[in-house]
C-alpha cells in the first residue's frame, strides 16, 4: 500500500494537457445545462402570467420553491459529495434534474409545474456545489482562476441561450419547448460523463490511496506525452479537520466570507437579473420587446465572466471582489434613475455595465473563491453549507423583491442590492483571503 500519495502537489505541477480540457467539458456540458435552467424561469414565467396560465403570485412561489429545492439540494450534496465522491454525486443530480425537466414540460396546471420545479431545483443545487469543487480539485493554482471562471463562463452562457431561445420560441411555442430542451441536453449528458474519474485528493483523504496512486499514474501518463514531468515539490503536511473546525478561527472567518459573498450575488441574480423581463413589462414594453432587451443585456453575462477569469488570476480574487462591487453600486445608482420605455439606450448602455459587473462577481464567486477557502476532506460540505445561505436567502427574496416593487418600483430592488454589495466589501475586505497562485493545501494549512 502506498502510503503517502501526495496527489495534491502532483496535480498541482502537471503541465496543461488533453485530461484537463476532457475533465473540463465533461464538467461543464453538465454545467451549461444548469445555468440554462436557471435562467429559464425569467421568460417562462413573463409567458405564463401573460397567458394566464399563472398569477403573479404563483409565479413568485414557482421561484421561491425552486430555491427551497436548491437549499436542500446545495446541502445535502455537501455530505453527500464528502462522503460518497464527487463522481456519485455528479451523477445522480443530473438526473434528477433531467427527469424533472421533462415532467415540467408536460405540466398541466401551474401547481403541476411548481411542484416538477421544486425536484428540479434539488438537481440544479447539487450541480454548482459539487460541480466547481471538482473542477478545483484538478486544475493547477497559477491558472486554477481561470480555469473555474471559465466554467463560469458556461453556466452563465445558460443566460443569452435562454434568452435567445426564449425570444425565438417562446412566443411563436410558448414555454413547453424550454423545458423539453433542458432535459434533452442533461440526459445526454449524464450519459456521456459515466467516464468521469473520481477525485486523487478525495481518495487520498479518505485514505483509499491504493486507488488514488493508480489513478495518479494514470493522468501523470496523459499529460506527460511521453515528456518528463517537473519535480514534485512536497508541501508540508496539513493536519485534517474536524466537522467541529468550521466553528473555529480560521475556517469559521472563511466561512461567513462564504456565506454572505454567496447570499449576496445570488440575490443580485435572482432578485434582479432573473426579474429583467417581469421589470420591462411593469415599464410598459411588449413580452417581444421586454425579451430582446433581456437578450441584449445577457450578452453582458459573458463579458463579466470572460472579464472575472482574466482579473482573478492578474489581480487576484479579492481585489477583483471588491472592484467589481464598486462598478455594482455606481452603475445600480445610475440603472435605478433610468426609465427603459423613454430612454432605452440610457438603459441598455448603463445596464451592460451593471450586469458585466455583476457577472465578474458570479464568475469568481460561484466559480472560483468559494471552494478554494476550504480544505479536502470538507470542500464539499463547506461549499454547500455556504451555497445553502446564498439559495436560501432566495427563498425570500422574489417576496421581497416583489414588495420592493409594488411600493418603490425599481430603485427600491436597486438599493437592496447596493446594501447587500457594502456589507459583501467589508467582509471580504477585513476576512477573505488570497489563494491566487497558491496550492489548495498551501490555502488551506494557513490564511
Amino acid at each position: 500500500m502506498t502510503a503517502t500519495v501526495n496527489a495534491g502537489a502532483r496535480l498541482d505541477r502537471l503541465p496543461i494537457s488533453s485530461f484537463h480540457y476532457r475533465i473540463f467539458w465533461l464538467v461543464g456540458a453538465g454545467m451549461f445545462f444548469d445555468g440554462y435552467d436557471l435562467y429559464v424561469a425569467g421568460g417562462v414565467l413573463a409567458s405564463t402570467v401573460q397567458s394566464k396560465f399563472s398569477t403573479v403570485p404563483q409565479n413568485l412561489q414557482f421561484i421561491s420553491l425552486t430555491f427551497v429545492g436548491m437549499t436542500l439540494g446545495a446541502l445535502i450534496t455537501g455530505f453527500v459529495g464528502d462522503k460518497f465522491g464527487r463522481r456519485f454525486t455528479y451523477q445522480i443530480n443530473l438526473l434528477i434534474f433531467g427527469l424533472a425537466s421533462f415532467a415540467a414540460a408536460f405540466a398541466q396546471d401551474m401547481t403541476q409545474l411548481i411542484a416538477c420545479r421544486f425536484v428540479q431545483g434539488l438537481g440544479l443545487g447539487a450541480e454548482i456545489v459539487v460541480g466547481y469543487s471538482t473542477l478545483t480539485e484538478f486544475v493547477p493554482p497559477k491558472t486554477r482562476g481561470r480555469w473555474l471562471s471559465m466554467m463560469a463562463f458556461l453556466v452563465v452562457s445558460g443566460f443569452p441561450a435562454t434568452a435567445l431561445l426564449g425570444y425565438l420560441i417562446i412566443p411563436n411555442f410558448g414555454w413547453r419547448p424550454m423545458f423539453i430542451i433542458a432535459g434533452a441536453g442533461s440526459l445526454v449528458v449524464w450519459y456521456l460523463r459515466k467516464n468521469l474519474p473520481e477525485s486523487p485528493r478525495w481518495l487520498e483523504s479518505q485514505g483509499r490511496t491504493n486507488e488514488a496512486e493508480s489513478l495518479m499514474q494514470a493522468i501523470e501518463t496523459e499529460a506527460a506525452g511521453g515528456r518528463a514531468l517537473p519535480p514534485v515539490v512536497v508541501p508540508a503536511p496539513v493536519p485534517q479537520v474536524a466537522a467541529a473546525d468550521l466553528l473555529r478561527p480560521p475556517l469559521l472567518q472563511r466561512l461567513v466570507v462564504g456565506c454572505w459573498v454567496l447570499i449576496t450575488i445570488n440575490t443580485l441574480i435572482f432578485g434582479f437579473v432573473i426579474f429583467l423581463p417581469q421589470f420591462f413589462l411593469r415599464q410598459g414594453l411588449t413580452i417581444t420587446n421586454s425579451l430582446a432587451y433581456t437578450l441584449v443585456l445577457s450578452a453582458a453575462s459573458l463579458v463579466g465572466c470572460a472579464l472575472g477569469a482574466y482579473l482573478s488570476d492578474a489581480i487576484g480574487r479579492r481585489m477583483s471582489i471588491i472592484g467589481a462591487s464598486i462598478v455594482t453600486i455606481l452603475s445600480g445608482y445610475a440603472y435605478a434613475r433610468a426609465n427603459a420605455a423613454s430612454d432605452p439606450a440610457i438603459v441598455l448602455t448603463v445596464g451592460f455595465i451593471l450586469i458585466v459587473a455583476i457577472y465578474v462577481q458570479t464568475a469568481i464567486l460561484f466559480g472560483v473563491y468559494t471552494p478554494e477557502l476550504f480544505p479536502t476532506e470538507m470542500r464539499l460540505r463547506a461549499n454547500g453549507i455556504c451555497n445553502t445561505f446564498g439559495r436560501g436567502a432566495t427563498v425570500v427574496s422574489p417576496f421581497i423583491i416583489g414588495a420592493l416593487m409594488a411600493n418603490y418600483n425599481l430603485p427600491g430592488v436597486v438599493w437592496l442590492m447596493i446594501g447587500l454589495v457594502l456589507v459583501q466589501i467589508a467582509v471580504v475586505w477585513t476576512w477573505g483571503v488570497e489563494p491566487r497562485n497558491r496550492g489548495l493545501e498551501d490555502v488551506a494549512a494557513k490564511a
